[in-house]
């Protein structure tokens, strides 16, 4: 009996109500994350909200450089653009620059085929209209089955778990958070490839406060300020 009930809890508490329309993003002008590795700030990725008639528009710029003994090993710069209309993803954009090689998205939603057309460095194709890009601003990563990869358009099955509820600090002040786990639904793909992240979501605003992976070193995304 016990069990049971303890199985219908987890069940309970790890179906918030997580879904992600853009109007719960209507009063945000602006989302700013911190990115640490190894406990040290590298570099950003901030978010700006826009809102035209029906269409939202969230404007995406990431910059980060990783130093080893003074000289830099890796870096990274970016910049995106998604497009909803009526809460529905329409098109998408990114360039990114990662050690000199350039990563890029096209995406626009074919209505006929209810389906994404992609252009992507890793990836030329259709995807489902049910995958979302894998952007930390949207919450909706949290109960998606499948994300796009917003800097190559590579496609990435992922199961998504709740851990339970914790109290973080952050920036001296202490916040109610769900923590879960995400990971790829194929954890035999090389690591580099794989998804797995710890994800702790403010259910209160709405908003993802942290985002912590290990890759070559310790890696945190913080939520700094929002407006």
């Amino acid at each position: 009996m016990k069990k049971i009930l303890l199985i219908l809890l987890t069940l309970i508490l790890s179906t918030p109500n997580l879904i992600a329309h853009t109007s719960h993003y209507q009063d945000f002008q602006k989302i700013e994350m911190e990115i640490l590795k190894d406990g040290e700030v590298i570099g950003y990725n901030y978010y700006f909200f826009d809102k035209k008639d029906n269409v939202t528009i969230i404007k995406n710029q990431i910059q980060f450089k990783v130093n080893l003994f003074g000289i830099e090993v890796f870096n990274l710069e970016g910049y995106g653009v998604e497009k909803y209309k009526d809460d529905k993803l329409i098109s998408y954009e990114s360039k990114t620059i990662q050690n000199s090689k350039e990563k890029f998205v096209n995406l626009t939603y074919n209505s006929e085929k209810d389906k994404f057309d992609i252009n992507g460095s890793s990836y030329v194709g259709l995807a489902g209209s049910n995958n979302i890009i894998g952007n930390w601003w949207n919450h909706q990563i949290l109960q998606a089955d499948s994300q796009i990869s917003p800097i190559s358009g590579s496609i990435k099955e992922q199961i998504v778990v709740f851990l339970g509820k914790k109290k973080i600090e952050l920036y001296g002040n202490i916040i109610d958070v769900d923590h879960f786990k995400l990971t790829s639904k194929d954890m035999t793909i090389p690591k580099d490839r794989r998804l797995d992240f710890d994800i702790w979501y403010d259910r209160k605003n709405a908003i993802i406060t942290k985002v912590a992976y290990s890759r070559m070193g310790n890696w945190e995304y913080r939520l700094k300020n929002y407006e």
